[in-house]
């Protein structure tokens, strides 16, 4: 068998590809950005082209940096930014429109009218998910209703849609395979959780022909291969898909209910392996399909934190606090805790387990001795305040604590917040040797299919622990803390 997987992590402002040996070495990591296009104010699009240009391009450098040529590729994984929706022509393989983004809130209303027809409730038991312009049913009902011409051409079947992975299988196997998978489709709001299948009643209510959609097939098996590309050869073998924050949950080998990751990026996304059947929370949270394989579904629970990294950014460029992100570490640790100072960093409102998106942010406890690194200290607090909340959250479903917590993205190198993480926590915070676990997900997936890896067992016997945080912080001072934190919230 060829010595290598390939992973195409296609993301919200960029797209990366990383060459694999059977023994995780990274062999190439290449990134490469590409545009985002505002039209108006809410509204997001990306350019399907442009992203495809962004996804060949990365890949031709990703396997010239490895010295990997095509014949060498075992078969390529793709984890993808989900709820993003893209239509295209199936009779010439061209967009129809900019894709929408999942940022995008044009659907805002149409949300609010079918929550106060009394909707919500039906949708979420059938999805897991609340009525919110973030997934894609009524970014694709927009599409079909708001552009001249496309309802006909759907109804006619001469359009495809799909999430960002669906179009990159599309487009890599040459338009034989138009296909998802139930991680992805999940976020839809237009798959049953429990059958697997795109629901008709789902369809009707949200006015989408089901001429449009793909396949959902599993996470890992062979939806087709390589065709017509200049960048790699024919048949090498597209092979495993999951959505970004699913990808990453199984990269981080969290095979077993109640095993938990979070992902730290520009927001945070906390995601927890609940076992074989659905679990609709009680405590604001997501459910959702985290991989199916041959014989074997597994969901999870999902919270999500809109602003984590990205308020260091705001640090950064808001207030001109750092020069860089990595400056917020040496800053904050320059005090020994916040001088009471609390920061609540609701730049985009709030998320699970509150879902109040009206909140903003705040800032308490200020004083005449308030300095930058007090700032520092309490801004690294408040994005492990937030994913503490939502642990919690998850505890409080299936009465559990977590037996650690792994975590993953940019943000862990930062080791002064992964042992605040711990302390509010208090549990055992794991950070992996390889912390591109989305990409690892999908290279993963991918190799379970075409017996790269044999099976999950070894997957996990390759995982291997970077640094473990353990708590340090006493009962009572956590204690203390949560409730000046819990108060902030709600002035928020």
């Amino acid at each position: 068998m060829a010595p290598h997987v390939v992973a195409i992590d296609q993301g919200t402002t960029g797209t990366t590809v990383l060459v694999l040996d059977k023994r995780l070495t990274v062999k190439a990591k290449v990134n490469s950005e590409f545009p985002q296009h505002f039209p108006r104010p809410g509204w997001v699009e990306h350019d399907l082209e442009e992203i495809w240009d962004s996804t060949t391009g990365t890949l031709r450098r990703a396997l010239a940096k490895a010295g990997v040529k095509g014949k060498d590729v075992a078969a390529i994984g793709i984890t993808n930014q989900r709820e993003t929706v893209a239509v295209w022509s199936r009779s010439t393989g061209r967009p129809v429109h900019r894709a929408i983004v999942w940022q995008d809130r044009r659907t805002a209303a149409a949300c609010e009218r079918l929550k106060a027809e009394g909707k919500e409730d039906g949708v979420r038991e059938r999805t897991g998910l609340v009525l919110d312009p973030y997934f894609s049913a009524t970014k694709l009902a927009w599409l079909l209703q708001e552009v001249k011409g496309l309802r006909k051409r759907a109804e006619e079947g001469d359009l495809a849609f799909g999430t960002i992975d669906t179009f990159l299988t599309w487009r890599l196997t040459g338009g034989a395979a138009h296909v998802t998978d139930p991680s992805n489709a999940s976020r839809t709001l237009l798959m049953n959780l429990r059958t697997l299948n795109w629901d008709p009643d789902l369809l009707e209510l949200f006015g989408i022909p089901g001429t449009l959609l793909p396949r959902i097939g599993l996470s890992s098996e062979v939806y087709g291969t390589t065709r017509g590309l200049r960048v790699v050869p024919d048949g090498i073998p597209v092979a495993g898909i999951a959505g970004d924050q699913q990808a990453a949950l199984f990269g981080q080998a969290c095979f077993a209910p109640g095993e938990a990751k979070c992902t730290y990026g520009t927001g945070a996304f906390v995601l927890v392996n609940t076992g074989t059947e659905p679990t609709l929370s009680k405590h604001g949270l997501l459910t959702t399909v985290a991989w199916s394989l041959p014989g074997e579904v597994a969901y999870a629970l999902e919270g999500s934190a809109f602003i984590a990294g990205a308020a260091v950014q705001w640090l950064r460029d808001g207030l001109g606090l750092i020069r860089q992100a990595s400056d917020v570490e040496p800053l904050a640790r320059s005090v020994p805790d916040t001088g009471g100072v609390v920061f609540v960093p609701a730049l985009a409102g709030l998320g699970a387990p509150y879902w109040r998106p009206r909140a903003r942010g705040l800032i308490t406890g200020i004083d005449r001795g308030t300095t930058a690194a007090h700032l520092a200290r309490a801004t690294l607090e408040g994005i492990a305040l937030e994913i503490h909340d939502l642990a919690a959250a998850m505890q409080a479903e299936s009465g559990k604590p977590f037996p650690v917590f792994k975590v993953d993205g940019g943000a862990t190198a930062n080791d002064l917040l992964m042992q605040m993480q711990s302390d509010l926590l208090g549990v055992p915070v794991v950070r992996p040797r390889m912390v591109e676990t989305t990409a690892l997900g999908a290279a993963f997936l991918a190799g379970l299919a075409v017996g790269f890896w044999k099976s999950k067992e070894e997957i996990r016997a390759s995982w291997k622990t970077d640094r473990r945080f353990t708590p340090r912080m006493k009962g009572p001072e956590r204690e203390e803390l949560l409730a000046r934190w819990r108060t902030a919230v709600e002035r928020a």
